[in-house]
């Protein structure tokens, strides 16, 4: 069978044991005459690549020879037959093969002269390399010399300016040196200088220091400042070539530099131990000259970011000290508890990074107190060692409120002398070198320090112990004093102000820590302020506040802000809060009114009870207010703006109660004045029946004004006001009187007499009514009414007068010009305006009450045009009125003049 007929699996597995990778032909020769199956066994590790099934079982020697045979000649077909279907393939790889041929041999000749040309290139390369190592040596050789000869240089430099920094001396205490070399000026002028001289030959020295530590020297001394020694450094050789490698000699192994190394270190010790010496001296003193010269010390030797990082640390961990030992209560009960015992506090600067506080307690007893025995220190205070507890927390608050300020003056200068100085080298500032290490300013890091300690150690004091808590909220005043001392001690030597107008950030900063002892603070001021309103209300409805309640009030309320006025933050937040006790008055006051219309009866004889109460409540009200309203002459502008709306609100109030009884005293007047209109004034009366008294509506006028003020008024007690009040109920009457007197009509001769005993009534009772002592026989003075009273005066004699001399102005003085014409028209037979409009008398009055004198003027003007009109229509004999129409008119005009004059 062809071979090509035959499956693939079973050609596959005819050859399948020839496809065994460690196939061997011997070993399968022999395995066939030994009539064995092939392989036999697999060795260990070896893996199968067929399966068992696929391996040829045991064969007879023929057999497996004519397969063999038989698979060689289908073999040999398979690959003729694949030659044949792939000839073009082979012959095109074949051709492929050949050209490649041509290219290797192309190749191999470039090759051959690429070896000549490396002759050429590497031979010279190798040379150039040793000469530049060569010429490298040298150049590190030289500027080792360099760099040596310059340190020998500076190191000579160095010694002559150590040596001339021990023969010039700086006294260990400058200041009290100077202050007893007085009397001698040459020895001052010397120690002055001196120290001057001291100081730059200082400056200069750190700078040689510097330069023989700087990078060109390769740190040759370490940083002796805090106490570390840098590793040797040594020149390195730059090389562009990667493969030679860096070379670097130390030049600490030279013996010309190290013979200067321990001098140099020892310089460096000495001159930063006279560093720190002025920067502590300059700082006690505040000798801003020292300071400076101290700075440029520490510039020179590149730790001035690292020194002023320190000494600010240090000076506010120095405050914190003493905050926390000021509220310590462990402290404050061991000092009350010792008799006799005194404590002194001082704060020094140890040296340029250490600030250190030192107590000194000195313990004297009497020899004659027996000892006692304690078990323990007692940490709350007793009744008895109370004062003794609050006097020793007081004093060492005031101690507390020294150091600060010491402290913070410090800061201060420090941060005035940085800001100001600058290296004459580099124009560096020194502030902006300081800032490199700091993350704030030297003043802003102490302040939020400072605030953050006092906040933190206050709040634990005030809850680990109720005695501070209570001392020092309830003197919270005393504490802020305190404090206003602290901010007038820094003010001369820092921008900080405290004033009424403006407060700086920084001491709002730090108050802002004490606000646990001022909310409690304002607490007990709020409470005593309701306390007082409480008060003021605890009768109920019926025993309502008065006089000395809203004075009560109102002094509670003076007192309070008295106690703040000197903090302006204080008495803000103490306004704020008497305004809600204020509001909390009105509001009692408001819920206590009664307001229905037993509140303004006027029916007699008594005041009604709710009356008296409204009458109370309003004497509160004023009281009040009159007392609180001298706050805009003690307190400044801002406060008094805090508390106006509230002061204002009670004023309001208190004429919110007394408006509508005083409207109901206006209109029961008014009616009792217009029941003058039912007598008929223009009635003759008998001769011979003698005089008759006042009319009846002038004996209920004089009866009710003597009940407004025996019974209403009296209720009052308002001083000033109530005189006014008094005073507006006289003008009302009379005018309203006057008024109704000069449109009275008919009027006749008798009437005119009885209008006359009317207005003598009416004055003496007005003068009654304004009596200040109702028991007084002297009434009081009318001329006090003014213009009102006047008009009454000149209305008598107007109802005389000639009808000619009406529209005199001299015989008519005192009187408005409505009240003429009114009088005018009465006696005239034209009709009034009032008749004229088809109104009540009370109507016409109340219109002209709220109109001006000119529309009033406008209505009289138009009636006579209105009448003389209606006369020509009608044809009527308009002589009799002419005469009134003309004196009406030249009354009119003399109006209009006098009223442009």
């Amino acid at each position: 069978m062809n071979a090509s007929c035959v499956p693939f699996h079973h050609f596959m597995s005819d050859f399948a044991v020839f496809s065994i990778p460690n196939f061997d032909a011997n070993e399968y020769a022999n395995a066939i005459l030994a009539g064995e199956s092939y392989p036999s066994d697999l060795k260990p590790g070896g893996k199968l690549t067929v399966l068992p099934q696929d391996l040829p079982a045991k064969e007879d020697i023929s057999v497996s020879i004519s397969k063999l045979t038989f698979s060689i000649e289908d073999v040999s077909k398979q690959i003729k037959n694949v030659v044949s279907a792939h000839h073009e393939a082979l012959l095109s790889q074949a051709a492929s093969a050949h050209n490649l041929s041509g290219s290797l041999t192309s190749v191999r000749g470039g090759l051959n002269d690429l070896d000549s040309l490396r002759l050429k290139i590497r031979v010279p390369y190798q040379s150039l390399r040793a000469h530049v190592l060569r010429l490298q040596k040298l150049q590190q050789a030289s500027d080792v010399l360099r760099r040596t000869s310059r340190f020998v240089i500076l190191a000579r430099r160095l010694q002559l300016q150590m040596a001339a920094m021990e023969r010039t001396t700086i006294p260990e205490e400058p200041v009290k040196s100077v202050k007893a070399e007085t009397s001698n000026a040459t020895g001052l002028h010397t120690s002055v200088d001196s120290q001057d001289e001291k100081e730059r030959t200082i400056a200069k020295t750190a700078l040689s220091i510097a330069e023989l530590d700087g990078p060109d020297n390769g740190k040759i001394v370490g940083n002796m400042s805090r106490g570390e020694r840098v590793k040797d450094s040594a020149v390195p050789v730059a090389v562009n070539d990667k493969d030679i490698p860096e070379q670097e000699v130390p030049l600490r192994s030279i013996a010309a530099v190290a013979a200067h190394v321990r001098f140099i270190e020892e310089a460096r010790t000495k001159v930063t131990n006279e560093m720190e010496s002025m920067v502590l001296t300059g700082l006690t003193t505040l000798n801003q000259s020292l300071l400076a010269s101290s700075l440029q010390a520490a510039y020179n030797l590149q730790v001035l970011p690292q020194l002023v990082q320190n000494l600010v640390s240090d000076l506010s961990q120095a405050v914190e000290d003493r905050i926390r030992s000021a509220f310590d209560l462990t402290k404050i009960s061991k000092e009350a508890l010792a008799k006799g015992a005194t404590y002194h506090l001082s704060v020094t600067i140890v040296d340029a990074y250490h600030v250190v506080s030192i107590i000194d307690a000195v313990t004297s007893s009497s020899p004659q107190s027996p000892p006692t025995y304690r078990s323990r220190v007692r940490t709350e205070p007793t009744n008895v060692t109370a004062p003794h507890f609050t006097a020793t927390l007081w004093s060492r608050l005031e101690v507390m409120i020294q150091d600060m300020a010491d402290c913070c003056i410090k800061v201060y200068t420090l941060e005035k002398v940085l800001k100001l100085k600058k290296d004459a080298a580099t124009q560096a500032i020194f502030l902006d070198e300081a800032m490199k290490l700091l993350e704030n300013k030297p003043s802003a890091t102490f302040w939020t320090s400072l605030s953050r300690s006092l906040e933190k150690y206050a709040r634990d004091a005030a809850k680990s112990s109720t005695f501070i808590q209570q001392s020092l909220s309830t003197g919270y005043p005393k504490l802020l004093r305190l404090f206003h001392e602290f901010f007038a001690k820094i003010a001369v030597h820092t921008d900080t102000i405290y004033g009424p107008t403006y407060q700086s950030p920084e001491t709002v900063l730090v108050l802002r820590a004490l606000s646990n002892f001022e909310t409690l603070y304002l607490s007990r001021s709020s409470n005593k302020l309701n306390e007082a309103v409480g008060q003021a209300f605890s009768g109920g409805v019926r025993a309502p506040p008065g006089a000395s309640e809203g004075i009560n009030i109102a002094r509670t309320v003076i007192n309070e802000l008295d106690s703040a006025r000197f903090d302006p933050l204080l008495v803000r937040a103490v306004a704020k809060n008497a305004s809600l006790s204020i509001n909390n008055l009105l509001s009692r006051v408001d819920s206590s009114a009664v307001r229905d219309r037993s509140a303004v009866t006027l029916i007699g004889p008594t005041a009604t009870p709710q009356q008296a109460g409204n009458a109370q409540l309003a004497t509160c009200l004023y009281q009040c207010w009159l007392k609180l309203d001298t706050l805009r002459v003690d307190h400044t502008e801002a406060i008094f703006d805090a508390l106006n709306p509230s002061i204002q609100n009670v004023y309001k109030a208190y004429e919110q109660l007394v408006e509508p009884l005083m409207t109901a005293i206006h209109r029961e007047l008014n009616a009792i004045i217009i029941k003058l209109h039912r007598i008929d004034f223009g009635k003759d009366v008998d001769p011979t029946s003698g005089i008759e008294g006042s009319s009846f509506y002038m004996k209920e006028l004089v009866e009710k004004l003597s009940f407004i003020k025996a019974e209403i008024l009296s209720k009052f007690v308002i001083g000033e006001a109530g005189r006014t009040w008094i005073l507006s109920i006289v003008k009302y009457v009379i005018k309203t009187f006057v008024m109704h007197v000069s449109i009275a009509r008919p009027l006749g001769e008798s009437g005119k007499l009885r209008l006359t005993s009317d207005m003598g009534e009416l004055e003496f009772s007005l003068s009654a009514f304004l009596a200040g002592n109702p028991q007084s026989k002297r009434g009081g003075d009318l001329e006090a009414v003014g213009n009102e009273y006047r008009t009454l005066r000149a209305m008598r004699p107007l109802l005389f007068l000639d009808n000619s001399m009406l529209a005199n102005p001299e015989r008519t003085s005192g009187l408005p010009p409505l009240i003429v014409l009114h009088h005018i028209l009465v006696r005239s037979p034209m009709p009034l305006p009032h008749n004229l409009h088809g109104w009540q008398e009370a109507e016409y009055v109340r219109w002209v009450g709220e109109h001006t004198e000119r529309e009033s003027w406008s209505l009289i003007e138009g009636g006579l045009s209105h009448y003389e009109k209606v006369s020509e229509s009608e044809g009527r004999d308009s002589t009799a009125a002419k005469e009134f129409i003309e004196l009406a008119r030249t009354v009119l005009q003399n109006a209009e003049i006098g009223s442009e004059n």
